[in-house]
């Protein structure tokens, strides 16, 4: 300017917001289960980063519940994924976690903090009282904080899948989006890696949001039968997504 005043530095654009999807009937929080059947071949893997609140004995004993070789391998064939993390899980491998949080080829969510269950009568999981539910959600996020990772997405996946309309009630003020899926891997303690991957070949469509397991103890063949999916999907034209770009899909804005 004329007077010498230094003009002002353009302002910085404002990070865009993760998409998220509006909420449900009555104003709970919304579930999401896959994304456009129609808006090309992509497909979503997301693996639970599994840890209990209550475990950490085992840990101690050398129990692992994380898996880096799963990790090196998505790294090494160029896959985004979700990752669902409990706070726990963070808090156990804090380097793992910030490390797979700063790879803007992965994104962090939510599988609260204890892993245990938002139901009654969940695959045996404990269960979490519904005047904690949010606390536990809310948790988690700390951890993630406190782990280097400030940006975990705004989706939740509840503990074993289980929810129902309490659970969404509760959860409703986080504004968050509740994530299942709409095919199961079988990972969980299985021994047979081409099992698991026909199981995911055989259910993947257009839109899929695939559920498998980050827990070498609990999910040891998962690494093995992703070295199988990945190429096979890819071969039928699918491309490999985050969650994030199918609720943006979903809302039109992909």
């Amino acid at each position: 300017p004329a007077s010498g005043t230094p003009s002002a530095a353009p302002a910085k654009p404002a990070p865009s917001r993760p998409p998220t999807l509006a909420p449900g009937p009555a104003g709970l929080t919304p579930v999401f289960e896959h994304g456009p059947r129609t808006a090309g071949k992509t497909v979503a893997l997301t693996f639970d980063a599994d840890m209990t609140a209550d475990q950490g004995p085992r840990a101690a004993s050398g129990e692992r519940f994380d898996n880096p070789g799963l990790i090196s391998t998505l790294r090494r064939l160029e896959v985004p994924a979700t990752v669902f993390m409990t706070g726990r899980w963070a808090e156990e491998y804090p380097d793992e976690a910030r490390s797979i949080g700063r790879d803007p080829r992965f994104e962090i969510a939510n599988h609260s903090y204890s892993h245990y269950a938002y139901t009654d009568d969940c695959y045996g999981l404990p269960t979490v009282s519904r005047e904690r539910m949010r606390s536990d959600l809310e948790r988690a996020y700390t951890a993630f904080r406190k782990a280097g990772v400030p940006d975990a997405m705004p989706y939740f996946r509840f503990p074993g899948g289980c929810y129902d309309r309490a659970a969404l009630k509760e959860l409703t003020a986080a504004g968050v989006t509740a994530v299942q899926w709409d095919v199961v891997s079988g990972d969980a303690f299985a021994t047979d890696a081409d099992a698991v991957a026909r199981e995911v070949l055989d259910g993947a469509k257009p839109g899929s949001v695939v559920v498998m397991h980050c827990t070498r103890s609990a999910a040891p063949v998962t690494e093995r039968a992703v070295r199988t999916i990945v190429p096979a999907l890819r071969e039928r034209g699918y491309r490999f997504v985050k969650v994030s770009e199918l609720i943006g899909a979903a809302n039109g804005r992909a």
